[in-house]
């Protein structure tokens, strides 16, 4: 299944870093950029999430609520971010095994892992950016970036 522009995102509930359960209902109301990463501490994925990280205001002076997703366990990322100082959650689809993911039509089947997926959400539910990019194909921020700017400037 591909998600496109105009579709409704799929709705998860998740455990982050500190085991809280985080769902998208819950954070209704507000945009959500949805990152999908294949590992931590994997190179490219580090890179593009310390990226993040260092313009995270970018998004947060937007309004928009950031979520960072992989199928790594809870105890993986809680290293991970205490390691890089992330400022935005991340969150495990370890079990069921990339359950979202399937859910967002990035999971990679024979790896088991997601694929680098990212997709903003308005306030309402709705696709408003999807991008779906293969292993090992680092990800432009410039895309999420003018859709955050096109986002902001409809509100």
């Amino acid at each position: 299944m591909t998600l496109t522009v105009g579709d409704v995102a799929p709705e998860f509930s998740l455990p982050d870093q500190d085991k809280q359960v985080v769902s998208l209902s819950g954070l209704r109301g507000a945009p959500v950029l949805v990152v999908f990463y294949p590992f931590a501490f994997s190179g490219i994925c580090t890179g593009e999430l310390c990226q993040l990280r260092d313009e995270l205001v970018t998004y947060t002076d937007a309004g928009v609520q950031v979520v960072a997703i992989s199928t790594d366990p809870t105890f993986s990322l809680k290293a991970f971010r205490a390691e890089q100082g992330f400022g935005f959650p991340l969150l495990s689809d370890f079990w069921p095994h990339g359950t979202t993911a399937q859910a967002y039509g990035v999971f990679n089947e024979r790896a088991g892992m997601p694929l680098r997926g990212t997709f903003l959400v308005d306030a309402a539910g709705t696709l408003v950016f999807a991008e779906v990019n293969q292993p090992g194909d680092a990800r432009a921020q410039s895309g999420w970036k003018d859709a955050v700017a096109q986002l902001s400037a409809a509100a």
